[in-house]
């Protein structure tokens, strides 16, 4: 758990990384998209495709290859984040939710390897997974509204999610 912006690390204030835990997930995808780019190219090298296919092949791959460097450093620079006044669930560029301090009723560590997609909304309870794992419970007052990575939207009453550093985001999130 790192210190907030401001340099302030102090009760109330807290971010609440997940890059350990991607890392290997982004490394194997980074990977994957690598030796697919080189067996495409071999492949489309070897049916004699015209210059202008090879062309937007690789492209293709460059732009995935990117893809990829450019999640892994959205997810490292876009931590969850506690301060005075809010509780504020990241994932990368893709998803933002601020839940005010006051709609906290509960908070709890719990670790579950359910968590089904990135970002999933199951019986009123939003979970934003890391590798499907969460370790953190926010039980909520009242429900809401989320918009999720693609627009729909719902109503939840509880947030499960993943921090690096649980005990940290807890007593963050416990202090007032």
């Amino acid at each position: 758990m790192g210190q907030a912006a401001g340099g302030r690390g102090t009760a109330g204030r807290c971010r609440a990384a997940v890059r350990e835990e991607q890392r290997p997930l982004l490394w194997m995808l980074l990977f994957a998209v690598v030796v697919q780019a080189v067996a495409l190219e071999w492949m489309v090298a070897a049916m004699e495709a015209p210059a202008g296919l090879r062309a937007v092949v690789l492209a293709a791959d460059v732009y995935s290859v990117l893809f990829v460097l450019g999640l892994g450093a959205a997810c490292a620079t876009r931590p969850h984040v506690v301060t005075d006044d809010e509780l504020r669930i990241r994932y990368a560029a893709y998803f933002d939710l601020r839940v005010p301090r006051e709609l906290i009723a509960s908070v709890r560590a719990s670790r579950s390897f359910d968590a089904r997609g990135v970002v999933s909304v199951r019986d009123g309870g939003l979970m934003v997974g890391v590798d499907a794992q969460t370790n953190l419970i926010v039980h909520l007052t009242r429900p809401i509204a989320v918009t999720r990575p693609l627009g729909r939207r719902e109503h939840v009453t509880s947030i499960r999610f993943y921090a690096e550093d649980p005990a940290a985001a807890l007593k963050s999130l416990t202090t007032p």
